[in-house]
């Protein structure tokens, strides 16, 4: 589709059509963009997104690509790449903008003798997608230390800035407010605490370590794909305990991972056309070259209609999917 006038006139030869949105997710699965911008500002992206609301045009926003999966068929409408990456440490009190990599806050802040982020040096994404899923591993999760952010609220055909405080911000298990709204996460504020430096140093080489063990990395993925299950119901867990051992720290956190469920199902190694279950992490599909979100999207069918077939238990997606 060709750019909206206004649209054009304020990105030029940035704002780019017909973009394959496999050049910027970490997959490499994704057809075109009828319009696609990186945003280089929080300005930028609210000027986008009010241009794209004036228009009755479709947006999207993503950051570093590294949890999204796009349809085959592209995006009809106007996707917005955040790349606002300002940044700053004032005493305790840190703020970032929504395109700030995660991995570079957590060593930045550990740098400064600052502890609470150190665990988010192995996330592979930026701050404003780590605040809308509450991204978390290895013992943290975005909402500890986070504060507040600010944001673009989209309603009513109109959009206007606001603040949302953590309370505001409806954090759970891989869950915010921000997954179930069309409201943009333009920065966010972190309150940390002071720490020696040498430690919170050797904690990112700890959790890095950590990742490098536990996780694939010899192909492209779009990172865990699956949620863990939190059980509440002990029905659940007695058909699960007939079938595989659970071991007992999963039973005291109340919380199965999913890459142990799909390996207690043996579909570790299971491939659908080009997508392929690692074989290092359950939890990871991997594009082996050529993989289509077809494939990827009927290799999740399989393992959630085997999880819930063998174990009783629904898994959910993790993953943003985009232009499905």
């Amino acid at each position: 589709m060709a750019a909206p006038a206004h649209l054009a006139a304020a990105f030029g030869e940035r704002l780019k059509e017909n973009e394959p949105l496999a050049k910027h997710v970490h997959i490499r699965i994704g057809g075109p963009a009828d319009l696609y911008l990186e945003a280089k500002s929080s300005d930028e992206i609210v000027q986008a997104v009010e241009a794209a609301i004036a228009e009755g045009l479709p947006f999207a926003i993503f950051g570093g690509g590294s949890n999204t999966l796009p349809s085959d068929d592209g995006f009809r409408g106007l996707v917005i790449q955040a790349a606002n990456r300002n940044w700053s440490i004032d005493g305790t009190r840190v703020i970032a903008e929504a395109g700030v990599p995660s991995g570079f806050l957590a060593r930045k802040t550990a740098e400064a003798g600052l502890t609470g982020l150190e665990w988010a040096v192995s996330l592979p994404g930026t701050i404003g997608g780590a605040v809308r899923g509450n991204a978390g591993c290895f013992g943290g999760e975005t909402k500890d230390a986070f504060v507040s952010a600010e944001t673009l609220l989209v309603t009513d055909g109109r959009a206007f800035r606001a603040i949302c405080t953590k309370n505001e911000c409806g954090f759970g298990y891989r869950e915010s407010r921000f997954k179930r709204s069309r409201d943009v996460i333009l920065s966010a504020e972190f309150a940390l605490a002071v720490a020696p430096k040498e430690t919170c140093l050797a904690r990112l080489e700890e959790v890095l370590s950590k990742r490098k063990a536990d996780q694939p990395s010899d192909a492209p993925s779009a990172g865990c794909m699956f949620k863990n299950f939190d059980f509440k119901d002990e029905a659940v867990l007695a058909k699960l305990k007939e079938r595989v051992e659970v071991p007992e720290a999963f039973l005291r956190a109340k919380r199965l991972p999913a890459g142990w469920l799909i390996e207690q199902a043996d579909m570790k190694g299971k491939a659908i056309g080009a997508a392929k279950v690692s074989e290092k992490h359950g939890n990871f599909l991997l594009n082996l070259g050529g993989a289509t979100a077809s494939d990827v999207l009927q290799l999740i069918s399989l393992i959630k209609m085997r999880i819930r077939n063998e174990f009783g238990i629904q898994l959910e997606e993790e993953v943003q999917l985009l232009g499905f």
